[in-house]
């Protein structure tokens, strides 16, 4: 019988210690990565294989030490304003979870702007490899899920993942809510408090942004209610801003009794069309904010996703992953209903 191989066999192949070995298989960003392939590579020749319950031990026992300066992560602000990552109503949160979770995993976090018009790919790439940066997190795209063709080099040679979105053009790797779960769940509670008409609020470019999903789970939802209460979403929000005539007409026509949006300005045009908030109509609030107005609504969890994500590029990172992903993986985080004073209990029709 064939004798496994060990750890100290590489080694002594490598001309290196047990310990650097270890680091080697497991991609320890304290080892050059010339020197970390090398031994893999030598690893991989020698048939050598891992013992999962020692390496589960093992895991454990790192996971139970206070993690040390491990290296360093690229925060990448994709907004197209340079402080959304303290100014915007939603990204900070995001940005928190990242920082969170990288600070628990022994990482410190560079921040970048990519709309700034001095930078692109190359030069990004010379400071991060200046730096000692391994991989990156792209936080806040809110327009387009399109990132940058400046900064494509960048994709190619960083393990790279997105938050919030699914990118095209390249595909990465992405952290989001998942806003079809999230749509279905809003309309069901809509439901269950007692609402007939509910529908949605929601600019055609943020359902574009993400694939149309929120549009989706509220369509879904409605193949539960009579069809002469499944009302028509509203899509022309930004158009609403200059024009509120165009939300008061649709408001006029649909009649629904509660809307599902992610705008705050919503409970101005109701209020501006001589309706109250809940008694004559109810509000939830698809992007639930804590500092927010006492909305019920959905909490997207975004803290989370940030989390989430910073655990999927450093694994990237551990396991030598780079370039542009044949195959991106999605990870999707599970949203909650939060209780609030824009929706009431509605009494239970009485039959005749």
């Amino acid at each position: 019988m064939t004798s496994k191989v060990t750890m100290q066999d590489i080694a002594r192949r490598a001309g290196v210690s047990k310990n650097t070995v270890s680091l080697a298989l497991r991609n320890s960003p304290q080892l050059r990565g010339e020197t970390r392939r090398r031994i893999q590579k030598i690893a991989r020749e020698l048939g050598y294989q891992k013992n999962p319950t020692v390496a589960h031990l093992m895991a454990q026992l790192r996971a139970n030490r206070t993690p040390g300066f491990k290296a360093c992560l690229a925060l990448l602000n994709a907004n197209v304003d340079s402080v959304a990552f303290t100014k915007h109503p939603t990204v900070p949160t995001y940005v928190s979870g990242c920082r969170r979770r990288a600070s628990q995993l022994g990482y410190s976090l560079d921040e970048f702007w990519l709309h700034d018009e001095t930078l692109d790919g190359e030069k990004l790439n010379k400071i991060l490899r200046s730096r000692g940066i391994l991989g990156a997190i792209v936080v806040g795209l809110m327009k387009e899920n399109r990132l940058p063709e400046r900064f494509r080099s960048t994709w190619e040679q960083f393990p790279t993942v997105v938050t919030g979105v699914r990118t095209r053009n390249p595909a990465l790797s992405f952290v989001c809510a998942d806003q079809y779960a999230l749509a279905v769940q809003a309309m069901e509670k809509a439901l269950e408090l007692g609402y007939q008409r509910p529908t949605l609020v929601l600019d055609y470019v943020i359902d574009r942004l993400v694939d149309g999903r929120f549009s989706a789970g509220v369509l879904i939802a409605q193949q539960n209610i009579p069809a002469v209460n499944r009302l028509k979403p509203f899509y022309f929000v930004a158009e609403s801003k200059e024009n509120p005539a165009l939300f008061r007409r649709w408001l006029e026509k649909e009649k629904p009794d509660v809307i599902l949006t992610l705008y705050n300005v919503v409970k101005y045009w109701l209020e501006a069309c001589d309706l109250r908030i809940p008694q004559d109509i109810g509000l939830i609030q698809l992007e639930w904010r804590k500092n927010g107005p006492e909305w019920a609504g959905m909490d997207q969890h975004n803290d989370i996703v940030g989390e989430a994500a910073t655990e999927m590029v450093v694994s990237m990172v551990q396991n030598n992953e780079y370039g542009i992903p044949a195959f991106p993986r999605a990870t999707l985080v599970e949203t909650t209903w939060v209780d609030g004073k824009t929706v009431r209990q509605l009494p239970v029709p009485t039959s005749r």
